[in-house]
């Protein structure tokens, strides 16, 4: 059965932070809006908040800090009345112990104990005297600046998990940019004074900037922010459609947008003025009628996918951290969170433990298609393996998989994301893509959300006042700094919105892939105005 709506001004696909950022802004200016989400039950993609008997899961884990005032208003405004203040602490687990995130190298030399604390400095002097001199990747930068023992214990590891390639195959610039400063010669002898009482200063041996001690988080989770969001929309008798997904796009002559979503009730058609997109890029292209020339190019866009295991253990908290990064080639596990750490009001039972095992994997993989049950057996055993809990005190566990949570920086994303987009928006000026997947982009939470925040602002201009592809973040955006810390001023462009669009996120990139930040999908034409 096939079911017309009635015209709306916009139509946005995808219930993810920038699609109800876009949404709400939206309805709240006034405009007629219609989104549709795949998902039957949840809103806020990868930032949505899964419940479980009780049992509440944050999918990657989200702390609500941004250095956009905008965006902190913002949320404020969606959620009044709901932030909790919680304590910010991350390490990276090694061989039963924990060493500070990120990562302070005299600490892990006095935790690895005397014998191979030996073995890394002589391989660090090794790599002093021997450097390989034909650095390509990340692991010849790496091991040239920390030698070969440290390289392998703190970077190889967890590296080559969560991107799902070897690190002799990622461009060493990436380390370059990613592991700034840290020096292991000014970290021992830092490390000496101190002990001396010579140096009072923090012995990591680099400039640190000081890390967020604290951040706000919703008391049940970053889906509360999402709900709310939704529940405006549909105050003001606009539709959020549960369980629809995008069957086809195309354009009338008058140059409006008919869309169809599918759902196990049938089909919609939505008619609007304007589209706004949050869909996977590669999902789109194939939607849209006639099919774009750039679908090729579409196509060979990848995704890094990702599943939570969650366990519920009769025990005290196993850890006090919001997150532990897992540095062990024995398990599969990248990271693991405590939920109890993020929000009390997460985990029902004071006696039980809620632990979240993260794996990064690709969809259709062994790990992805793996039964839920045999993902709780394998959460159990790695758990048993490093040594943090008693697989017998396991009471409960749930999966939770995301697909396409990682957009993939391959050889040719850059170029192909280039084509695809300027193909678009020449043939369709009413078409918007925002959002992480929407624009193939490595995009926080708060970065989705200016992408839709100024995609509001060129829908009400009536033409690209902003140019979205420019919003991003740096590798440090969450490390360092004061929350809201640049006001929104009265000027064309305000070094709030300048924050956003200027900035560019490290992500590690091939060998022979330099990149060029003049591309469309880099830093070129800083601001549309």
């Amino acid at each position: 059965m096939t079911e017309t709506n009635a015209p709306v001004d916009v139509a946005v696909i995808g219930a993810g932070p920038a699609g109800l950022t876009a949404a709400y802004l939206l309805s709240k200016k006034g405009y007629s809006v219609t989104v549709i989400e795949k998902d039957p039950t949840y809103v806020g993609g990868i930032s949505r908040t899964v419940e479980y008997e009780g049992f509440r899961f944050d999918i990657g884990g989200h702390r609500f800090f941004s250095k956009s005032k905008e965006v902190v208003d913002l949320w404020n405004e969606i959620l009044p009345d709901d932030f909790i203040q919680r304590p910010r602490m991350s390490r990276i687990y090694y061989e039963g112990k924990f060493y500070s995130y990120p990562l302070r190298a005299f600490e892990a030399l006095w935790n690895l104990g005397i014998w191979r604390s030996s073995l890394c400095m002589l391989s660090y002097a090794k790599a002093k005297v021997f450097p390989k001199k034909d650095v390509k990747s990340f692991e010849d930068w790496t091991v040239n600046q920390f030698g070969w023992k440290l390289y392998s214990i703190f970077f190889k590891t967890y590296t080559e998990k969560v991107w799902g390639m070897p690190c002799d195959e990622m461009s060493a610039d990436w380390a370059a940019q990613r592991i700034k400063g840290l020096s292991l010669w000014n970290a021992v002898t830092d490390g000496l004074k101190r002990s001396l009482g010579l140096n009072k200063k923090p012995n990591d041996g680099q400039e640190v900037k000081t890390l967020l001690e604290t951040f706000r988080y919703p008391r049940l989770g970053p889906g509360m922010m999402w709900d709310a969001a939704r529940d405006f929309v549909r105050s003001k008798g606009n539709d959020v459609l549960m369980g629809h997904s995008l069957k086809q796009l195309a354009q009338d002559a008058d140059g409006n947008w008919r869309m169809s979503a599918a759902s196990d009730a049938g089909e919609k058609v939505i008619t609007a003025k304007h589209v706004i997109s949050s869909a996977p890029m590669r999902e789109l292209a194939t939607r849209i009628h006639p099919l774009p020339e750039t679908l090729p190019q579409a196509q060979e866009l990848n995704y890094r996918d990702f599943l939570t295991v969650a366990l519920m253990v009769k025990s005290e908290d196993l850890f006090p951290d919001n997150w532990i990064y897992i540095h062990d080639d024995r398990v599969q596990v990248g990271r693991v969170q405590n939920f109890r750490s993020w929000s009390p009001e997460m985990v029902p039972d004071e006696s039980i433990a809620c632990v979240g095992l993260e794996y990064f994997c690709f969809e259709n993989d062994g790990l992805w298609s793996s039964t839920d049950e045999d993902l709780v057996e394998l959460a159990k055993k790695e758990m048993a393996i490093l040594g943090l809990c008693n697989p017998e005190d396991v009471v409960g566990g749930a999966v939770v998989r995301q697909e396409k949570a990682y957009p993939v920086y391959d050889d040719s994303y850059e170029q192909n994301v280039a084509e695809m987009r300027d193909d678009l928006e020449s043939r369709f000026p009413t078409l918007h893509m925002v959002g992480r997947n929407g624009m193939h982009r490595y995009n926080n939470q708060d970065h989705a959300m200016m992408t839709a925040m100024l995609t509001v602002e060129n829908i009400e201009a009536g033409t690209r006042k902003w140019n979205v592809w420019n919003v991003n973040e740096d590798a440090e955006y969450h490390e360092s700094g004061d929350e809201g810390e640049q006001d929104t001023i009265p000027a064309e462009i305000s070094e709030d919105r300048a924050a956003a669009l200027e900035s560019m996120r490290d992500v590690p990139t091939r060998i022979g892939d330099a990149g060029d930040e003049d591309s469309a999908t880099g830093k070129a034409g800083k601001k549309a105005a």
